[in-house]
């Protein structure tokens, strides 16, 4: 029997090796979402940016207009 309801998990955070800054404009009200979701998790923006990017990335089709 697997039951996952008295352990404490926490998973390890993926290391990214070299790193860069970059920097984008979002519009104020997503800005608040995601640091409600910050709140509410854990994560920092930056954290929850990337995972978000990745999962789009992974995600991502691309379509060749004719």
């Amino acid at each position: 029997m697997n039951n996952n309801d008295d352990k404490f998990i926490i998973r390890a955070k993926k290391n990214y090796g070299e790193t860069s800054v970059v920097s984008c404009r979002m519009p104020n009200d997503v800005l608040k979402q995601l640091d409600k979701v910050s709140v509410r998790t854990g994560r920092t923006r930056n954290e929850l940016i990337l995972k978000c990017i990745e999962f789009a990335l992974d995600k991502l089709q691309i379509i060749d207009e004719p």
